[in-house]
Parts: structure tokens; C-alpha cells; sequence
């Protein structure tokens, strides 16, 4: 399926929920919705599904105008943050419903193909009540599949699943989205679900799509900083700076030196970024160094965050592994200049660290 939407926007009373915007999915592909609550994914994903109609623009599915069609008289299958099956069915009918739908032949056997692709085979002669929150969504899941729907919206799915439940259901996602052939929408505020997933990224921010593009090229090369701060977690570290003859000098004196583009290189008010995990506390030749005292540290999974009070303002570290720091001690973190990022005093981007076989990003 070939879905596109054309200069749709949304306004409910006097407020703008989606700002004029264009995107084209890619056919056949995944596509992620990123962006923090209220930037304008279920809105986007509502309007694609046929829930709600655009203010204005049209909504084309294979190069027909779909828009105002109810999602009744649409393929679509939609998967949503709470687990919503049918209560008085058991799994296996829970599954079965659209392939009965469809008039489908020997729907058992489906109905096992796939809940066994979904680890949830075992569950089938049970009700939905009786499952856990992971299994009740793995089974929402399975329905969604069983349908066959050439398009497939998922509106945060893992959101109101545990840590672990979380990333064993990606990792299962991720194979089971590779395998199918439908154009798969999938809703998230979370920047590792997005490199997780892979295919394409779509950027929302306060109802405006800032940037689309394969996920990995929007991650290494963000087109500005409201879409650097939103595909960064934690944080991307945001440093003051002004431009001097080849480079740039960081608030605290030190200097990168990245070739700007002409206008930018003499340019007050730049801002460098740089990614928590780009911050090391063990040095390498060609780094800049820059002192501070730990303000928190906390052990996430198998990463250590430390919060740090610098000269260059206040910065967060994302180190592999598990380290112990005493607050209030000194640190010294290690940044090498190649992986810093260096944004307009616009915002936009003016330069992004080089990747293999990339463009290198700018104006």
C-alpha cells in the first residue's frame, strides 16, 4: 500500500492540532511516529486510519483520495496503547475473528501459526481477564496480524508494559514487522524504539513533522535542534558556543575545530551538541577534556548516567557499564571533537559528525 498525505491539517476549535505537512510513506515499510506527548502522533495516525478527517488536504492511499472515508470501509488494523480484545472470547476466537471475517480455510491451524510466532500458543482457551498485560497485548498483536491489513497503525503499543516486557516485545516486533508485507505505522516517544525498529523516521514536534527520512540518517544527521533534542534520550547535551577562525569556541574556552559553512562561520549564538554516550571518562588521543563535580549518578540496565556540573554548563554521560561515583567528587569527562554536533543560531544544523558512505549534513 502506497499512503500518502497531502498538505493535511487538523484544527479542533481555535487550536491547531497538525500543521500543514506532506509525507509519503514508504510501501511495504516501517515507519515510526517519534515525538513527546502531544506532538501530533495518534492526531497523524487517526487522520491515516480514517478515524477523523483533516481540516484541510487529502489522505491517498494508492494514488486515490480516500479522505473522509470511514476506517469501516479501510483495510486497516490498529493495535492501541491499552490491551483491547474481546472479553467474552477466548484467545483463539480473539485471533480468529478477522480471518472469519475474511472467510478464510483452515483458520485453527492460522490461528496456532500465529499465535506461536507470538509465544502466546499456550494461551489459546483462555480469556483475556485471565492473561497478564503482555500477554493480553501479544494477543491484541496476533489479531492485528491475523487480519492481514495492507496497512497497520500501532499507537504505543509497549507503553503500559514493564521494562522487560518492553524489550522482549520489540525484539519480537522488529522480526515480525521484517517478515509481513503490509506498510506498518508504529506511534513511540521513545528514540530507542525508533533505532530499534529501523526503516524510516518521521520527526513530530507540537503538530509540526520536522523531518523524515531513513531512521538511521535522521539519528546521525538531525536537520535541527528541536529534531536532535527529540531522537536523543537522555538528553543531547546543548553547549553555548561562537565561531572563530576554523571552528568553534564552547562557553569554558575550549575549541572544536569543524569547518562551517560560509555565514555560519561568523555567526554569534551557535550551540554545540553533543550525545551523552559520546562523553567518556577515559581519554583519547585528539580529545578535549573538561572538569566537573558529579551531581548524580544512577545505573540504568547495563549503563551508567552521571550528571555533571562543568564549565561548559550542565552535562550527562552515558557510560557502558556499571561505575560508582561519590556525588560531589571531582570527574573529568573526554569528548572527541569528531562526534560533536554544531547548530545555527537559527537551529538548524551546520554540522553533524561524518558517518561511512554519508553525506556529510549541513544547509
Amino acid at each position: 500500500m502506497q499512503l500518502a498525505l497531502d498538505s493535511i491539517s487538523k484544527k479542533v476549535g481555535p487550536q491547531t492540532w497538525l500543521h500543514d505537512m506532506s509525507l509519503a510513506l514508504h510501501s511495504g515499510a516501517v515507519t515510526v511516529l517519534l515525538g513527546a506527548t502531544q506532538a501530533g502522533k495518534t492526531s497523524l495516525m487517526r487522520i491515516m486510519a480514517g478515524l477523523d478527517t483533516p481540516t484541510a488536504g487529502r489522505v491517498m492511499v494508492d494514488g486515490v483520495d480516500v479522505t473522509g472515508m470511514p476506517v469501516r470501509d479501510r483495510n486497516v488494523a490498529m493495535v492501541y496503547q491499552q490491551f483491547i480484545n474481546y472479553p467474552s472470547m477466548k484467545v483463539a476466537a480473539n485471533i480468529a475473528s478477522p480471518l472469519k471475517l475474511r472467510g478464510e480455510k483452515n483458520i485453527d491451524a492460522r490461528v496456532r501459526e500465529i499465535a506461536s510466532r507470538l509465544h502466546i500458543d499456550m494461551f489459546l482457551d483462555r480469556y483475556p481477564a485471565e492473561l497478564s498485560g503482555g500477554q493480553q497485548q501479544r494477543v491484541a498483536l496476533a489479531r492485528a496480524l491475523a487480519k492481514g491489513a495492507p496497512l497497520m497503525l500501532l499507537d504505543e503499543p509497549l507503553v503500559n508494559l514493564d521494562y522487560k516486557l518492553r524489550e522482549e516485545l520489540r525484539e519480537e516486533l522488529t522480526q515480525l514487522f521484517a517478515a509481513g508485507q503490509s506498510t506498518v505505522v508504529y506511534a513511540t516517544t521513545e528514540p530507542g524504539e525508533a533505532l530499534l525498529l529501523g526503516g524510516y523516521t518521521a520527526v513530530l514536534d507540537e503538530g509540526q513533522l520536522l523531518q523524515y527520512g531513513p531512521t538511521a540518517e535522521v539519528f546521525h544527521a538531525p536537520n535541527s535542534l528541536r529534531v536532535a533534542r527529540a531522537f536523543s534520550d537522555p538528553p543531547m547535551n546543548l553547549i553555548a558556543a561562537s565561531a572563530v577562525p576554523g571552528g568553534v569556541r564552547l562557553e569554558g574556552g575550549a575549541e572544536l575545530a569543524v569547518p562551517l559553512f560560509q555565514g555560519v562561520a561568523t555567526a554569534a549564538g551557535l550551540t554545540v551538541g553533543v550525545r551523552a554516550s559520546a562523553l567518556r571518562v577515559v581519554a583519547r588521543p585528539g580529545d578535549i577534556s573538561v572538569g566537573g563535580v558529579v551531581e548524580l549518578a544512577e545505573i540504568s540496565g547495563s549503563d551508567t548516567f552521571v550528571h555533571a556540573a562543568t564549565p561548559w554548563g550542565d552535562l550527562v554521560a552515558q557510560l557502558t557499564g556499571v561505575h560508582y561515583f561519590e556525588l560531589g567528587t571531582p570527574i573529568t569527562l573526554h569528548l572527541d571533537p569528531a562526534q560533536a554536533y554544531v547548530f545555527g543560531a537559527d537551529g538548524r544544523l551546520a554540522w553533524a559528525p561524518a558517518r561511512p558512505n554519508a553525506v556529510q549534513g549541513g544547509r
